[in-house]
């Protein structure tokens, strides 16, 4: 298929609504299409402006609606609503199981991972996606996501999109692992990294034979709004690599010195686990002074997991660092068989570099601290950290204090100029 590119930005919305309309007519018959977009928990994806574009140019078309879920709690109507708006309306939406309703496709061999890994990691991977893929009547599968820097992966969206979003428990588990194995640091912010290795080869043995094509965003939000930053539409690592270094130039701020104090909010809409909200440590860590707090204000997190198995998981272990899950995963049945937890409880610790304080509505102070954590309450947060008078960025409070603002975490990566020269 013809790839198109669009960048720049802020691109105008109608002059998208037509280049994606021309670059739809190589496509000669889609009576019937799946559309994979990401849930709520990317609100400034625009996958909802997309939908509806896809709606005005094919309104006879029939689709129905995939969400990439992942291991994520399905959308309640309330969020279709809030994600989609109108364009949802009257669509077939389908909710993705990942325990158990996708159709095993192939294995990556342990000698990959091997290698790709560096010798950390020789297990082998099933590659499992949702069964709905396989549905003959589906002339196309378009796939909707935002490029943007990802704790696991590098850079979000791509081939993840179809294996992880729509993909099994084998996949979740394992490459979640790797991520957490071969470290953070080294991957975050970067389109080429172990586990994109992994999709690649998944993307290269597996799928070729379905019918995908790949609409990446790249956005940029401000208080003003969301701006379209980069538009791609295609398939293949170079369509891919271009959405990347886009995001890369607008999604990433580096900071001259370490933040000494961090700030971060989540949204009650968006993040309502810590499984979630923990993008408030992944996305600051690189950018965090050892010695220092990161203080997370969080109204809407009321559980860690987001299924009861998980959050049972994270209760028993909380988040207790590398040396300790790795340990661990060899001698805890449960945990060693649900090894997306084990990576995550890794994510979320900050491996005793620095302070991590949740300020939270609707967990107790034995919840959080029992994971690792130290306690606030929301309200008594909201007296020393007045949100409404905070600006992205650095701020002083009237106390002296200077501190390191981010108004959503999920929009990009804070690292120290270092880490990417």
């Amino acid at each position: 298929m013809n790839n198109m590119y669009l960048t720049g930005g802020p691109i105008d919305l109608h002059d998208l609504e037509r280049e994606l309309g021309a670059w739809l007519k190589q496509f000669s018959a889609l009576d019937r299409i799946l559309v994979i977009p990401p849930d709520i928990t990317r609100a400034h994806s625009l996958a909802g402006t997309v939908l509806t574009m896809l709606r005005n140019i094919l309104p006879h078309t029939q689709m129905d609606v995939l969400p990439a879920l992942g291991t994520h709690t399905p959308m309640t109507e309330q969020e279709r609503a809030a994600l989609f708006g109108e364009a949802g309306i009257g669509l077939n939406f389908i909710d993705h199981d990942w325990r158990h309703g996708v159709r095993e496709i192939g294995e990556i061999p342990s000698h990959f991972l091997e290698e790709v890994s560096g010798g950390k990691i020789n297990y082998s991977i099933q590659v499992g996606v949702n069964k709905h893929l396989f549905n003959r009547d589906y002339d196309l599968i378009l796939s909707i996501g935002q490029v943007v820097p990802h704790e696991v992966v590098g850079m979000a969206n791509y081939t993840k999109n179809i294996v992880v979003g729509c993909g099994g428990k084998d996949m979740i588990d394992k490459s979640h692992f790797l991520g957490a194995v071969c470290g953070m640091e080294s991957i975050m912010g970067r389109s080429e990294t172990p586990v994109r290795q992994v999709f690649h080869y998944a993307e290269e043995h597996f799928l070729q034979n379905l019918p995908i094509a790949y609409l990446l965003t790249v956005t940029q939000t401000h208080s003003e709004g969301t701006d379209l930053m980069g538009f791609f539409a295609g398939r293949g690592r170079e369509l891919f690599q271009t959405a990347c270094a886009r995001s890369q130039e607008v999604n990433i701020t580096l900071l001259p010195h370490p933040i000494q104090k961090a700030v971060v909010y989540l949204d009650p809409q968006e993040f309502k686990t810590t499984w979630l909200g923990n993008k408030a440590i992944y996305r600051t860590r690189m950018a965090m002074a050892t010695g220092g707090e990161l203080v997370i204000m969080a109204p809407g997190v009321r559980r860690f997991g987001e299924d009861p198995q998980i959050d049972e998981l994270i209760r028993q272990f909380g988040y207790a660092g590398t040396d300790r899950v790795l340990e661990l995963t060899k001698t805890n049945p449960q945990l060693k068989k649900n090894l997306s937890a084990a990576a995550h409880l890794i994510h979320g610790s900050s491996e005793g570099r620095f302070t991590i304080t949740y300020a939270v509505r609707h967990l107790s102070k034995e919840e959080i601290e029992g994971v690792g954590y130290e306690y606030l309450s929301y309200d008594e947060g909201l007296k020393t950290y007045p949100l409404s008078q905070l600006s992205e960025g650095w701020n002083r409070l009237p106390t002296g204090e200077e501190i390191f603002f981010i108004s959503n975490p999920a929009l990009g990566l804070w690292a120290l100029t270092q880490h990417f020269n």
